[in-house]
Parts: C-alpha cells; sequence; structure tokens
C-alpha cells in the first residue's frame, strides 16, 4: 500500500503514516496522557488502533499478530507504568523471535534533566533500559529528525533475520513536533545462501547416511521453506520431527510427519538411531532437549542464518550458514535425481512413520495418566478447523495441544514456550483474531486472570474469539510439581469467578461443560462457528505430558 505523505505532519502522523506503507492495518494500543498524539492524529487510511486493557496485551496482541501472519507487528505504550507493563510480553516476543516495534513514550524533553529524575509524571532514570536485556535493538531519538530515523531503523532491524523485536521511546512533545515527510516501504530481506565449502560439506554427509532424520525449527517457518522441506524429506525418506514453532511445516497426514514431540520414548529413539540428525532453522532449546539431555545420533548436521544459533547449544559436525529457504533449495538442486512429490510406493515407505504413531497414541490412549488429555485433543482437534489459529496458553491443556494437537499448516498454532509466559493466550489471541482470523484461545482457570479484562476488548471489537478454559480448581501444572515433589499442595488452588455470570457480564455467551468429551465438541463447535467472542468451560483434571520437565526422564 502507498500512502500520501501530507505536507504538514507530527512525528506521530509520521509514524502512522510509515506503518501504513509497510502494509500494517491493525496497531494494537493503550492511550496515556503523553502518547495521545497518536489518536489525535489518525485519520482513515491509516492503520487502525485497537484499544486494548493492559499494555501488557499491546505486545501480546502485536506478538500475535505477527506470528500468525509473518508480518510486521506494532505496539504503542504510555510512559513509565505503560512501558513498564509491557516488559514481561516484549520479553516473549524476543524469545520466540518475533518481529514487531514498541513504541513507548517519555516524558517531556523540555522537562527531562539528565542524570537526574525531577519527579515528572510517568519519569524514570532510564525507561529503555528495561527493554535493553531483551530487545534485538533499543532506539532513544530525541528530535523530531531523529525518530523518524529511528522508525526506519527499527523496523529494518526488527524484520532482518534472524528477527526480533525492538524498542523506540520518544518524548512525548517531539511526538507532537512537525517531522519531514518519510515513506517507508516493504523490502525484500537478504536471504543468506551457503557458502559453496559448507554445502559441499552437507551434501557429503547426506551422501553418507542411509537414515536421515530432519529437525526442523521456527527457522523453516519465518524463512517460507515449507515446500523445499517437504520435497527434501520426500526424496530422502527422512522422517521430520518439529519444534513447537514449526508444528504444521508438514501437513498433519504427511508420510514424513512424525506429529509428536521427541520426549515421547519412541520418538527420541527414532533421532537416536538415525545416522544423520539434519536440523534446519532452530537453536535446540532446552525445553525441545531436556536441557541438553537428548540422545543424539552419531552426526549433527545444522543449517540457520544466524552463526551464533548454529553452535550455542551443540557442536555440529556440519554447520550450514544460511537462510533456510535458500539452503534447502540449493540441496535439492544438488540431488541425482528430481525432486518432487512422493511416487506410487509412499504407501510403502512411510509405513515405518505410520506405525510409529499409531504406536505413541495407542499408548497414550491406554495410559491412565494420558487417557483424558486424548480425548481432550480429540474434542478440540473434531471442532477446530483448518483456517483457525490456536493460541495455548502455559497450562496442562495449552502443554498438551502445543505439543500434541493436530496441527495442519504453519502459523495456525502459538504456543508461548519460548520465555513461558503465563497469561498469554487471551491477550496474544486479540491479534490475529484482529485481522479476521478464527482464533481458539486455550487457557487454565489460574492464567486466564493474567489478562481477564481483554474479555471486553473481545465484546467491544467483536472479535472472532473462542475462549477456552479448562478448570481444575488452581494451578494446575504447579500442583503437579509439588505432588511429583513431594512438597505440601500450597499456593496452587484458586478461587475462581462463576463463568457464566463472568461471561454475561462481558455480553458473551459462555457455555460450561463437565468433561472434556462429546459435550466439550459441541461446545467449541457451536462457539468457533458463530465468528464472534464466546467462552467455553470445562471442569477437567489433565496430567501434564511428558514434555514438561517433572515428566521428562521417566
Amino acid at each position: 500500500m502507498t500512502m500520501t505523505m501530507t505536507q504538514d505532519g507530527t512525528v506521530a502522523r509520521r509514524f502512522l503514516e510509515a506503518f501504513a506503507a509497510l502494509g500494517v492495518r491493525k496497531i494494537f494500543g493503550l492511550p496515556g496522557v503523553h502518547n495521545l498524539a497518536f489518536w489525535r492524529d489518525w485519520e482513515p487510511g491509516l492503520p487502525d488502533i485497537v484499544g486494548v486493557r493492559h499494555e501488557q496485551t499491546t505486545v501480546y496482541a502485536a506478538d500475535g499478530l505477527a506470528r500468525a501472519t509473518g508480518g510486521l507487528g506494532v505496539a504503542l505504550t504510555t510512559t513509565g507504568p505503560g512501558a513498564a507493563n509491557a516488559v514481561g510480553a516484549f520479553g516473549e516476543a524476543a524469545a520466540s523471535g518475533s518481529p514487531l516495534v514498541l513504541v513507548a513514550s517519555e516524558i517531556s524533553s523540555a522537562l527531562a534533566k539528565p542524570g537526574t529524575v525531577r519527579g515528572v509524571l510517568h519519569e524514570s532514570r532510564d525507561q529503555a533500559a528495561l527493554f535493553e536485556p531483551l530487545a534485538k535493538a533499543v532506539f532513544r531519538p530525541r528530535t523530531a529528525a531523529d525518530s523518524v530515523i529511528a522508525l526506519h531503523d527499527a523496523v529494518a532491524t526488527a524484520l532482518a533475520w534472524p528477527r526480533g523485536p525492538v524498542y523506540v521511546d520518544v518524548p512525548t512533545d517531539v511526538l507532537s513536533a512537525q517531522a519531514p515527510a518519510t515513506r517507508i516501504l516493504p523490502q525484500e530481506q537478504r536471504r543468506g545462501a551457503p557458502s559453496a565449502a559448507e554445502l559441499a560439506r552437507l551434501m557429503q554427509a547426506l551422501a553418507q547416511s542411509e537414515q536421515v532424520v530432519i529437525w526442523a525449527g521456527g527457522g523453516v517457518v519465518q524463512s517460507g521453506a515449507q515446500e523445499a522441506l517437504a520435497r527434501l524429506a520426500e526424496r530422502l525418506r527422512a522422517p521430520v520431527v518439529t519444534t513447537y514453532t514449526a508444528r504444521g511445516v508438514l501437513p498433519a497426514d504427511h508420510p514424513c510427519a512424525i506429529g509428536l514431540p521427541p520426549h515421547e520414548p519412541e520418538v527420541a529413539d527414532l533421532v537416536a538411531r538415525a545416522d544423520l540428525l539434519l536440523a534446519v532453522g532452530t537453536d535446540f532449546d532446552g525445553m525441545m532437549t531436556r536441557h541438553w539431555r537428548m540422545p543424539l545420533p552419531r552426526t549433527l548436521a545444522v543449517i540457520d542464518c544466524s552463526a551464533e544459533e548454529l553452535t550455542k547449544n551443540y557442536q555440529p559436525d556440519v554447520c550450514v550458514l544460511g537462510d533456510a529457504r535458500e539452503t534447502l533449495s540449493a540441496v535439492l538442486e544438488q540431488m541425482d535425481s528430481p525432486a518432487g512429490r512422493p511416487d506410487s510406493s509412499a504407501e510403502r515407505w512411510g509405513e515405518p512413520v505410520r506405525n510409529l504413531r499409531d504406536e505413541v497414541w495407542t499408548r497414550l490412549a491406554e495410559d491412565p495418566r494420558s487417557a483424558e488429555a486424548v480425548r481432550f485433543l480429540r474434542s478440540v482437534e473434531a471442532a477446530v478447523g483448518d483456517d483457525t489459529v490456536v493460541v495455548c496458553d502455559m497450562a496442562v491443556p495449552g502443554y498438551w495441544y502445543g505439543g500434541y494437537g493436530r496441527v495442519t499448516r504453519p502459523r495456525r498454532l502459538q504456543y508461548p514456550v519460548g520465555w513461558g509466559t503465563l497469561g498469554y493466550a487471551l491477550p496474544a489471541a486479540v491479534g490475529p483474531a484482529a485481522t479476521g482470523e478464527r482464533v481458539l484461545a486455550i487457557c487454565g482457570d489460574g492464567g486466564i486472570m493474567f489478562g481477564l479484562g481483554e474479555l471486553a476488548t473481545l465484546a467491544q471489537e467483536q472479535l472472532p474469539v473462542t475462549v477456552l478454559v479448562v478448570d481444575d480448581g488452581g494451578y494446575g501444572m504447579l500442583r503437579y510439581d509439588q505432588e511429583v515433589a513431594g512438597d505440601p499442595i500450597r499456593g496452587v488452588a484458586l478461587t475462581g469467578p462463576r463463568w457464566s455470570p463472568l461471561g454475561e457480564a462481558f455480553g458473551i455467551e459462555t457455555v460450561e461443560v463437565d468433561g472434556v468429551g462429546s459435550q466439550l465438541e459441541k461446545a467449541l463447535r457451536q462457539a468457533l462457528d458463530a465468528r464472534a467472542p464466546r467462552l467455553v468451560v470445562a471442569r477437567a483434571r489433565l496430567t501434564p505430558p511428558r514434555t514438561t520437565s517433572p515428566r521428562w526422564f521417566e
């Protein structure tokens, strides 16, 4: 989209114009006395500013939009406590590599005195310093001209590989100052091609391996490499294990798709027995590898666009610094025979993967610790269509769906395991829903309380979000931690609301069911089909899955 720049315009106006030129349609903000210029200078044709109820939601929603669309998320907060309230959500975006820009106001430059806190409303010694340990970059422009330049640099930094969140703060008087017209147009980000030498070493490792297993991470999704990944997996007849952010890179019924986390013993054994583990776009974080105690095969090859990520947690035998799509395409070009979709023998060569999947699911369904969770997954999967974005919280039902739920394509699942921020699901769901996506937010009765005010946002904006609360009467994961450790059960029992009156207070239709079977499936179907704010509450207690640390080494 191309915007016609006004001849006269404030810094706030220039920021909104720049975001519009980048194709941003929705911004998430909460007004305060220092950032009202954004609302004053808004007019039709500029990005809509979706008003939320807490500053953490401005970033959670921007993060949720970025994960669902692959585009830039934008958040606006006011000064001091407004900015500070957003830090937790910003940390989750940083840990998960979400491209977003948070713009916060600062106190008036006319009142600021360097090195001294004078007691101006919302003043702090160095507001931007709150974000420095988390941000990909921090910008502190203090003039109108510098602010326009800083925004250009901030956007470029957030979208450059590897992506991440960027923080910008601007004094309130500068936001209202006149600034020159500028234009920030979308630019194709440079994709690093692998060096000939590194590619040759990878090709040699592949040629020497009879059984390859592919470990696909979020970099595959960010680079749009899923088609190349599928072609390579088919060419190699290689099972594919995915991290949480890469779930859906292969269709759930693809003959190479494991569809289960590597924490399950059968999947871990498959990885360990491979001749070569080919990792693409992943940093092997502690949660996926059981704190790096995951058994590895004799040869490890890693492809990543970040030199730091290549060797951060393991020392690979083969390192390839390059964009996932560029590198996988180069590998395919060098294969002896043409790469393509499976031939008529796919039914035969896909049999080991199907057998593994069947074996794990049979075991889970028959185990008393997981049988109820399997019923929960089947009920949710039966109600959720391919066009639904599922946003999980750091709650036991979220752990199950995040690791085991059926995901049909990329960017349909969000799971905040990067930083592990409890309370993510409801506020993050605002982001994709604001673009018109149908969203299911899976919460526990504890985590939803962190952002309960966003039910008002759903109602006010009439967002197509169904909030599923699995109510087990407390912090279920922490209660399980205490039980496993033999500790007293303390601090984890919660007094919850009467859910139906709560939903009705916001004008949101609410359904309550007992258990996670057919009643839940029916309630979810009806709620999701409404494409309007809905609340579904299921009273059930699920045992956490093997992806949670108390069960890693059972």
